[in-house]
Formats: C-alpha cells, structure tokens, sequence
C-alpha cells in the first residue's frame, strides 16, 4: 500500500518523493468577541463575468504547456477536460482592477494589503515578491515590511498594531514559517480579524460553519477552489463531494464552503477507512493532502469532477531541474475516468494570489461601506 502511494503513476520510471516542507498552520488565536461583519451581496466579482467553458484538447494542450516547463506526453492520452487556473486567475484578477478603478473614481480610495516578512528564506522571499507584483498589477497599495531572523516577537507585534491602526491597510498579511523562536499565536493573534485576509481566524471559520452566518473573509486557497467550479460550470447543489485532507488552511474550510453550496461532503482523512470507495462515490473530489500520486484512477467515479491542490515534488532525471511537480492525484490515471481535472501546475496555485487580491478588496468596500 505504501509503495503505490509513494510512487509515481507515470509510464517513465519510479520516482522518489523529494523532501517536501510543510507549511505551518496557523494556531486558534485568542481574540475579543467582536459584532460580524456586514455581509457583502453574494454576486460574482462583477455582474457581467460568464462562466469560462471547460477548454476542448486543442486548447487544453496549449494551456498545459505553457503552465509546465516542458510538455507532459501523458497528457496527449487525457480525456478529461482540463479547468485551466491561470486562465481564471487572470480573469479575477482583471475583475478586480476594474472594481479598484471603479472604487478609486469613486469614493477616492485605494485598497492597501501589508506583508510582514521575518527572515530570509528564498521560498518565503519569492511569495513575497508574487503577491507585490500581483497588488502593482491590479492597483492595490501593498506595504512590506522585512524584519531580521532575529527579530523579536515584540517588533513583529509592533508592525502588526501600526498596520491594524492604519486605515489606509485593509488587509494583514504575516508570511509562514516564522523563526522557530517566535510564538506563531501570539503573532498571528495580534492581526485585527477585520483585516486578517488570510481568513483562518477562529470566528471566521465560525462563521462558515454556520447557516445563515458569513464570515469577514474565507481562507485564500479554498475560496479558489469553489470559484474554478462555479466558473467551470459544474454543479454543486445536491452533489456528492469528497474532500480528502482536513487541514485548517485548506480541508476544513473546504469541505464547509461544499456544504454551503448544498453537496452532500464526505472528509477523507488519514484515519479513514475504506478511502478509496468513499472517494469513488463522489463528484466532486477537492485533493488536498500533499501526498504524491495518492489518488488513483480506480478512486475516480467517472465524469467526477476533480480539484487537485497538492504540489509536490518528486524526482525526474528528465527534467533540467532534477524533478518535476504533481499533485496529489494521479493525473495520467485519473485524466482518462474524470469529467474534468486540474493540473498541476497551472490549476489551483495561482488561483491563490488571485483570492488574496479579491479578498482586500472586499475588505475595503466593507471597511469604506463601498458597494
């Protein structure tokens, strides 16, 4: 069992796993009771935006090459229709510039998101770097503030209390892992939760639980996966959904976003027997684990429609970089049973960014009572 799941499922040979670094989870931070927020109407992020149709092979090929560094010949077999990110990445990002414009014209404000970034790790440099890039291109305001390996917790809160007394700042963000000799909770308990755009504070995923509740913000990278549904086409309401993984980052929040929508969801976890039936009666599969290969094709219902955010490298001597990166699902398997697939890269990675701009700028109109 532990061979197939640690293996690569393509026709080259047996890859081995690289090490792959986990991120941390964010902790439950303490926070003063504190009224909801006004919700925000429940529309796409503009009234015109049409749903993206899944792209015929021709289109899916062109997609798939320009996201990896070099053609996949696996893919050539695929039969699934493929939910291109970076094509409804862009489309929420260009949707956003408009709203921003729109907003600046308005009422003369600008949205402002705040990164504090402690250390220098090359991985945590570079995602840094992205989200800049991304703010510069849709017109928000960011603000960085990079802080020693040494630092103390003390600076670290102190950035974090001017940024929450800011009100050009609509959005916090504090870059993970931090150095080993910070308390994350501290820090991230710091973070006011009408600003916390990462959305994994305790009330806000509060809030997604319930009915009839919504939270300030919804975590980055299970907003994207509901968005390349809904944007896909694929139905939800009265759906079977399987989400495999409960992180709080990712799982949770995705598995109470599928409810939400009215499917019927089913967690698939570490302690979970029988994982492969459960997952064959889905749907919907949203894979999110960061186990290689670990889905198979004969985990698949067909026609399911699968969301595949794992992104883990493995070995491939055939690649000028020494490995290559996959997701948690088999893809050359499971392209050939499902109805449509994310790929990796190039499916739910660079839907993230994309959540993160969109939720400042809801936490701007919110803030600024903008509609």
């Amino acid at each position: 069992m532990a061979s197939s799941i640690l293996s690569d499922c393509s026709s080259c040979a047996t890859s081995r796993l690289l090490p792959l670094r986990r991120a941390l989870h964010p902790p439950t931070p303490r926070f003063r009771p504190s009224p909801g927020p006004a919700p925000l109407p429940r529309r796409p992020l503009l009234a015109a935006a049409t749903p993206l149709p899944l792209l015929p092979r021709a289109r899916r090929m062109a997609a798939l090459a320009a996201a990896a560094s070099s053609a996949d010949p696996v893919l050539a077999d695929a039969s699934a229709k493929i939910i291109d990110g970076k094509l409804v990445a862009k489309q929420i990002r260009e949707e956003v510039g408009v709203e921003i414009a729109r907003m600046k014209d308005a009422i003369g404000v600008v949205p402002g998101l705040a990164v504090i970034l402690v250390g220098s790790r090359k991985d945590s440099q570079t995602y840094v770097r992205n989200k800049k890039k991304a703010c510069d291109a849709v017109g928000i305001k960011s603000y960085e503030v990079n802080l020693p390996e040494d630092a103390s917790e003390y600076e670290v809160i102190k950035h974090i209390a001017t940024f929450n007394d800011d009100p050009s700042v609509h959005g916090i963000l504090v870059q993970l892992p931090l150095p080993r000799h910070m308390n994350d909770e501290n820090i991230l308990n710091a973070v006011s939760i009408e600003k916390d755009v990462d959305g994994f504070h305790p009330v806000n995923i509060g809030r997604l639980a319930m009915q009839g509740r919504d939270p300030f913000f919804v975590p980055c990278t299970p907003k994207g996966c509901m968005e390349l549904l809904h944007r896909s086409g694929v139905e939800i309401k009265g759906k079977r959904a399987v989400v495999i993984g409960r992180s709080n980052i990712v799982g949770t929040p995705a598995a109470l976003l599928l409810q939400k929508a009215n499917a019927t969801v089913s967690i698939v976890h570490s302690k979970t027997k029988n994982p492969e039936e459960i997952t064959r009666q889905a749907d919907i599969i949203i894979a999110a684990v960061g186990v290689a290969n670990l889905v198979r094709g004969s985990w698949i219902k067909p026609g399911a429609a699968i969301i595949d955010v794992g992104i883990n490298p493995v070995d491939d001597p055939a690649s000028p970089r020494g490995y290559r990166l996959v997701g948690d699902v088999c893809f050359e398997e499971a392209s050939k049973v499902a109805g449509a697939i994310t790929p990796v890269p190039g499916g739910v990675g660079p839907m993230t960014i994309a959540m993160l701009l969109s939720n400042t700028l809801d936490s701007a109109k919110r803030i600024h009572k903008f509609k």
